[in-house]
């Protein structure tokens, strides 16, 4: 069996700064979440 990193790329888009925070918090808790940027 091939060894897989189990490497994903996510992004989401939002309206306001409440609901990105949100968002941020439940990946934080489901996964290991690294920021690699932001508009």
């Amino acid at each position: 069996m091939a060894n897989v990193s189990g490497i994903a790329l996510g992004m989401i888009e939002t309206r306001g700064l409440v609901p990105a925070i949100e968002a941020a918090d439940a990946m934080t808790k489901a996964a290991e979440v690294r920021l690699v940027g932001r508009q």
